[in-house]
């Protein structure tokens, strides 16, 4: 195991900023390469540039391969065997949105050196700051169970031992963290991520209809329509859910900062960014059609059950290999969902508490992360091997958890970066604000009809549309207030981006407190009531679901 040992100048830089953890100051020791702390030459040539972003490449890469884990497939597989290729669409709306909250996540990592939760106590408090680590340890938790009810399915296809391929995952998932060394770790991460590579050749061995597949990326429709209305509109909410998860957020801020990447990378991390999405957006698109073809014209087809049952058909239409490589692709997005959502935990308490968390560290150094990460890891892994346990239930309740609580996870994202005492020069500006801002709206919609379609399995197309209305026009008198206060207010001044490159926010307790204007905590209390009561009716209907089975 190793141990950083800090220079003067990375000591020296440490103490001129925010970051907590003198582990998370000095080179940059990628898994492909490394950036010296006092390189500072600029890259001109088409080399130069190609060795640093693959010294760079990880966080976005490993944040969004990451996302697209067990719960995914099985999301991604059901729209496909149920409904064909008619909602490729929704991957090509939900871009942009990973885009933006990922890339103002990794902006707040380079920046301020401080992970997100710790963000949030600082800025908003105590309340919200408990609430995000407790929300956090909570839904991370119940993903992990996921996740290894994703290693039970393909173990299971592949004919291995349910508790023996359990307990061996988990104890890759904990052995790849514990070497030490974060070039290790991210080694394994990323040779992880390439096994989600198999789903390409999977695509053209079933060879779904190319212009179809084509067709329905970029034209939307509404399969089923209005009768099977609420049942469309549930399963659009699990994909957002699953594609733009609360765990992502605290995950890649986390990970810039562990990587020591600094805001004059941010062009490279930006691009590690983009191959992530690109890859996970393929990845959902490949399995969607390649589902829809092998289920089409099948009694199997709108009769979705589960991962296993994708494998079992996709082998039934184009032989055993292809069920071996779903499965295959299955186990390793499973083991490689468990690294970022454990890892999204054990970076968040640590963040909150002061204990030391870096993958720099060896055991001995960062004990309490450590003991966090595997701790969650064992407990989930736990949860799966227990005889009698609702795994289908578990796997519900996180989608519909995920749901209600991502929209408070994007308005805190979008809060910090209007805050100009965190990000300076790197403050959001306008067209990005307004852009997140619809997002949000969004995705409050999505979550209360996700909320009511729990309490109210029945609900009618007719209460989804009354839903979306209300909505709608909630959101556009909104957006009238903010745009009438703007033109009568005064214009704040603007924000001046020279020196971003070398600009760091200034240690966290020389930072005076934001000042709460009325209509924000007006909206913050609106939020917390919404938050708390839709979280007790969820969880009291979930287990009152248990107990009736």
């Amino acid at each position: 195991m190793t141990h950083t040992t800090l220079n003067g100048s990375s000591a020296a830089t440490a103490s001129r900023t925010a970051v907590l953890d003198d582990a998370h100051v000095g080179d940059i020791r990628g898994a492909l390469g490394t950036i010296k702390l006092d390189d500072t030459a600029p890259r001109t040539g088409l080399s130069a540039k190609l060795k640093t972003l693959l010294a760079i490449v990880g966080p976005g890469l490993i944040v969004m391969v990451g996302d697209n884990d067990a719960g995914a497939f099985a999301t991604y597989g059901q729209a496909g065997q149920n409904y064909s290729t008619h909602l490729l669409w929704t991957l090509l709306l939900l871009i942009p949105v990973l885009y933006v909250n990922q890339e103002m996540v990794l902006r707040l990592g380079a920046v301020t050196g401080v992970g997100h939760a710790r963000l949030i106590l600082e800025r908003f408090g105590k309340f919200w700051g408990a609430f995000s680590v407790i929300d956090l340890f909570l839904l991370n938790a119940l993903t992990l169970v996921t996740e290894f009810i994703g290693i039970t399915l393909a173990a299971g296809y592949l004919g291995l031992p349910k508790a023996g391929s359990v307990i061996l995952a988990a104890v890759v998932i904990v052995s790849a963290a514990f070497t030490g060394s974060f070039r290790r770790f991210e080694r394994v991460a990323i040779f992880l991520c390439a096994g989600s590579l198999l789903l390409i050749p999977l695509y053209f061995m079933i060879h779904p209809k190319t212009s179809q597949m084509a067709h329905d990326f970029v034209v939307p429709t509404m399969p089923g329509g209005s009768g099977q209305l609420a049942t469309v509109m549930l399963l659009i909410i699990g994909i957002v859910g699953t594609t733009v998860a609360p765990w992502q957020l605290f995950f890649q801020q986390s990970y810039v900062i562990d990587k020591r990447i600094t805001p004059r990378f941010m062009r490279y991390e930006k691009a590690d960014l983009w191959i992530g999405i690109a890859i996970v957006v393929i990845g959902a698109a490949a399995i969607m059609g390649f589902t829809a073809t092998a289920f089409t014209a099948t009694k199997g087809f709108g009769n979705f059950t589960d991962a296993a049952g994708i494998a079992t058909g996709l082998e039934a239409h184009a032989g055993k290999l292809a069920g071996i490589l779903f499965a295959i692709a299955l186990l390793d997005a499973s083991i490689i969902g468990a690294f970022a959502v454990s890892l999204s935990t054990a970076y968040a308490i640590g963040d909150v508490f002061g204990i030391k968390h870096s993958l720099h560290r060896g055991i001995k150094g960062a004990k309490g992360f450590y003991a966090i990460y595997a701790g969650v890891v064992a407990v989930a892994a736990t949860i799966v091997l227990i005889p009698g346990s609702p795994l289908g239930l578990l796997t519900e309740g996180v989608q519909t958890l995920a749901g209600v609580l991502l929209p408070s996870a994007t308005v805190f994202l979008l809060l910090l970066c209007n805050d100009r005492t965190v990000l300076g020069p790197w403050t959001n500006g306008p067209k990005t604000n307004a852009f997140t801002a619809t997002v949000v709206g969004v995705l409050v919609t999505l979550s209360i009809i996700l909320t009511a379609s729990v309490l109210f399995p029945d609900i009618s197309a007719t209460a989804i549309l009354d839903i979306m209305a209300a909505c709608g026009i909630a959101g556009v008198l909104v957006a009238g207030y903010a745009f009438t206060r703007r033109r009568t207010g005064t214009k704040e001044d603007p924000i001046d981006r020279t020196g971003r490159d070398s600009w760091r926010m200034p240690p966290l307790e020389t930072l005076s407190r934001p000042v709460m204007s009325s209509a924000r905590r007006i909206g913050m209390g609106a939020l917390r009531t919404y938050l708390l009561i839709a979280m007790v009716l969820v969880v009291v209907k979930i287990v009152q679901v248990a107990l009736a089975q």
